[in-house]
């Protein structure tokens, strides 16, 4: 492979080689690793041979090839002395694949359904199997892996969410059997593990880190690189989620549990996690030790000192957290306010960190006023390197009650109340205080200052020219676009603008999938009409399902055009995106959207829709591995992060999305998000805020959920007075991939949301576009329902988008 491989491909697979493990870490460390060098190794676990370098769906990209763990470990120098028991899992593998597909043909047809939309995005569980084990050397490793993706949510079922017995079985009894057992987490969220946690001495999360994955785990098995990330999202058994975070459900989607989401919730109910949010272990130890607190008008900066008291090199990662004085608001019993990552100490060394925060930014939102607060008393502020293991250090005392933030009444209320605790912790006694100058904590006001005026090349376009801007790039004759592949410039990109008015000076954006990279065709060929793709974009377990003739017909080889020749574009997959904030480092993450800029460059791409950055509010939804954390702070930093290391490329932009609370892949089409305003500002909409103000992305996507009855691409309570009032955003605003029809949005109460309703809303592009969409929308405008003045202001976004990227690229 690497005689093969392009300068550019080349450097991207080191910088990511180097900087993945920064988001690995240790849940249990024995000391018994790193080994001393290449030696025999037992390799067990799905996997060996079936590593998960991503999730499936859009967060899929096509590289040149991937070495799973066994042909990683094996080039490390690493003797397998089980490939029998691997070939003998891979034959028990292929037959459970096969009942898999049998069931969701025959659920299909119970349900009178097609195949295809019954299995949209299903994952199959890991199999049970009965396969001996008996010791062969010192050293073995179980490598436990799960996928998810797009389309479909994760279950509490073995061989998902729980262990399968035959996984239970073989992890204990390797423990048992071998003098240095490691178990190895490919996953892209949590599982329970409590049927093993007390027994296994040794587990490293090694999570899903795009194409170097394998490479990395030998990096670390041989101590050259060292584990250094923190987990993103608690990790708690499967009986302890929160029983009021209603998940799943068809249409209504009750988020009854407020602003209680993730350690929140786990803090409130005095839940202890099997690992909590924050947690993380390297191959040395730390001490950390609070140092000064000093106040500069509302800005709070906390100094600590860390000291590396192991034998390895490491980093740690230094946590700042709040807890907010109970009045008319109840309170979780600390947030995050701040973080920072050392740089690397050698044994013995120290360094001196020091963290910000705003106490406006910790404000909590008053639904009986519409405004931001932070109420009088004293607030508590903790440092340590993780939630279950931060130490009180000092008092804020604010004397008054300061209103941050005047805001409006909107998004709607449900038919419910937000569950709380029973009431406030107490206050630790002995703490030194510092007293807030309440007069310099800042009360913002909102006032339009926007002043967008329709550009005259938009103005002097009929009405039909108006609609075709506001909707994506679609060829005449189709009636619908297709979700992942309705870019026709470049072969395998997800959409673009429309191009029928070049010749009037418009230029067209070209839009690449994310988030592990640039999700592109990987073969094309070339002739007179353009660019072809060689491969279809449909997942291989949608192409399973396919009647048996058209299944070969899409799997075999297209005929090359007389003439042509089979091209390609090779994309670097990088870490999922819980990977990436695992790091807890900005600059890894700014790293990793700087090669996704490169090769945005290179192959011709103006939008990348990523990142995504919607909360983990369940560990079940199928998508997390593409979102970052349970935490509103981690998500809108690292959003912002990889933002920067995107647009640092000339006419390079990205899409952050799903605005907004997208929390489940279940009827994802027409399921109602109800959730509490309170809930949706600190907890849903907060990363999008931040990302916003802290790097101004090109564009926000809008998400298939409805809030509160409202699809959030029709809100303009969402798009304009949020996104564009509050946030200060200033780029272009589009939906998710609405296509399907009756097939997809088949729900009496919730109609599929409509392209003029949309432009209505101030969204300014339809995606993907079709023929329907477009008639949908004229016939708005020819009833008068949709202004025309709405249509130039969002043509005249989607027209300076497109100049600003287009020719900065040229």
């Amino acid at each position: 492979m690497e005689n093969q491989l392009l300068d550019y491909e080349r450097q991207h697979l080191e910088q990511l080689r180097a900087l993945a493990p920064e988001c690995t870490l240790f849940l249990k460390r024995s000391g018994k690793l790193p080994l001393p060098g290449p030696c025999e190794i037992a390799l067990y676990g799905s996997g060996a041979r079936h590593t998960v370098k991503g999730g499936t769906g859009s967060g899929e990209v096509n590289s040149r090839s991937f070495l799973n763990i066994e042909e990683s470990l094996s080039r490390a120098g690493f003797q397998i002395l089980t490939k029998d028991w691997l070939d003998r899992y891979d034959a028990v593998r292929k037959d459970a694949y096969a009942a898999f597909l049998k069931k969701i043909r025959s659920d299909a047809r119970k349900h009178r359904t097609s195949p295809l939309i019954e299995g949209m995005g299903a994952v199959m569980p890991e199999p049970e199997y009965e396969i001996p084990l008996e010791q062969r050397c010192n050293t073995a490793v179980y490598v436990l892996s799960r996928i998810s993706g797009e389309g479909s949510d994760r279950k509490v079922v073995p061989g998902d969410v729980l262990l399968s017995e035959s996984e239970k079985r073989d992890i204990l009894a390797l423990q048992e059997m071998y003098p240095v057992f490691l178990l190895v987490l490919n996953v892209g969220g949590p599982v329970d593990l409590s049927p093993v946690v007390q027994d296994v001495d040794d587990i490293l999360l090694l999570s899903q880190l795009g194409v170097q994955t394998g490479a990395v785990l030998s990096d670390i098995l041989l101590g050259e690189a060292y584990p250094s990330g923190k987990l993103t999202t608690s990790w708690v058994r499967g009986g302890d989620f929160c029983p009021q975070a209603e998940f799943g459900e068809k249409e209504e989607t009750h988020y009854k549990e407020g602003i209680y989401v993730g350690y929140r919730y786990y803090d409130a109910a005095h839940v202890k996690p099997l690992f909590p949010f924050g947690f993380g272990l390297g191959y040395t130890d730390f001490r950390l030790e609070p140092g000064a607190v000093t106040l500069a008008g509302e800005q709070v900066t906390v100094s600590a000192q860390v000291r590396n008291t192991g034998a390895f090199s490491g980093k740690e990662v230094v946590q700042l957290y709040l807890s907010s004085p109970w009045g008319a608001l109840d309170q979780p019993a600390q947030a995050l306010a701040a973080y920072g990552k050392t740089r690397e100490l050698a044994p013995g060394e120290s360094c001196r960190m020091e963290l910000r925060f705003k106490m406006s930014d910790l404000a909590s939102f008053d639904e009986a006023r519409s405004a931001y607060v932070l109420e009088k008393g004293d607030y508590v502020l903790r440092c340590g390197n993780s939630s279950r293991k931060c130490k009180p250090m000092a008092l804020l005392r604010l004397t008054h009650e300061v209103v941050t933030l005047q805001a409006k009444d909107l998004l709607g209320k449900p038919d419910f109340s937000d569950w709380k605790p029973e009431g406030p912790e107490p206050v630790p006694e002995g703490l030194p205080v510092y007293v807030l100058d309440a007069e310099s904590i800042p009360t913002k006001t909102l006032s339009d200052t926007r002043t967008l005026r329709p550009d005259p090349m938009v103005q002097a376009l009929t009405d039909e020219e108006l609609v075709f801007l506001n909707i994506g790039g679609f060829k005449l004759k189709d009636r619908s676009g297709v979700v992942g592949d309705s870019g026709f410039t470049i072969p395998g990109t997800a959409g673009e603008t429309t191009s029928q008015l070049k010749a009037k000076g418009f230029p067209a954006i070209i839009m690449a999938d994310g988030p592990a990279g640039v999700r592109l065709a990987r073969d094309y060929y070339e002739d007179k009409k353009g660019a072809h793709s060689l491969s279809s974009a449909m997942l291989p377990t949608m192409i399973d399902l396919l009647p048996a003739p058209v299944r070969s017909s899409m799997r075999r080889q297209k005929k090359l055009p007389k003439g042509s020749m089979v091209k390609h574009r090779y994309a670097t997959a990088i870490p999922i995106g819980t990977a990436i904030a695992q790091s807890f480092s900005l600059s890894l993450a700014e790293s990793c959207g700087d090669i996704v800029g490169d090769e945005m460059e290179r192959f011709g791409i103006h939008l990348w829709l990523a990142p995504a950055l919607n909360i983990h509010r369940s560990i079940l939804c199928g998508r997390n591995f593409e979102y970052f954390s349970e935490d509103p702070l981690v998500s809108g930093l690292t959003a912002a992060a990889i933002t920067r290391g995107v647009q640092k490329h000339p006419g390079r932009g990205v899409t952050i999305k799903h605005f907004a609370a997208n929390n489940q892949e279940t009827n994802r089409y027409n399921n109602n998000s109800n959730v509490s305003q309170r809930a949706l500002r600190e907890i849903y909409l907060k990363g999008f805020g931040l990302c916003v103000r802290e790097s101004q992305p090109c564009a926000v996507m809008t998400s298939y959920n409805l809030i509160n009855g409202v699809h959030t691409s029709e809100s303009r309570e969402l798009t304009e007075d949020i996104l564009r009032g509050e946030f200060g955003f200033q780029g272009i605003v589009m939906t998710d991939w609405v296509v399907g029809g009756s097939l997809m949005y088949n729900s009496k109460r919730y109609p599929m949301p409509n392209a003029g309703k949309v432009a209505l809303a101030g969204g300014d592009l339809f995606m993907p576009g079709s023929k329907a969409d477009y008639d949908r929308c004229m016939a708005m405008v020819r009833s008068g329902e949709l202004p025309r003045y709405q249509l130039e202001l969002n043509a005249t976004r989607v027209l300076r988008m497109a100049r600003r990227l287009t020719e900065a690229a040229e």
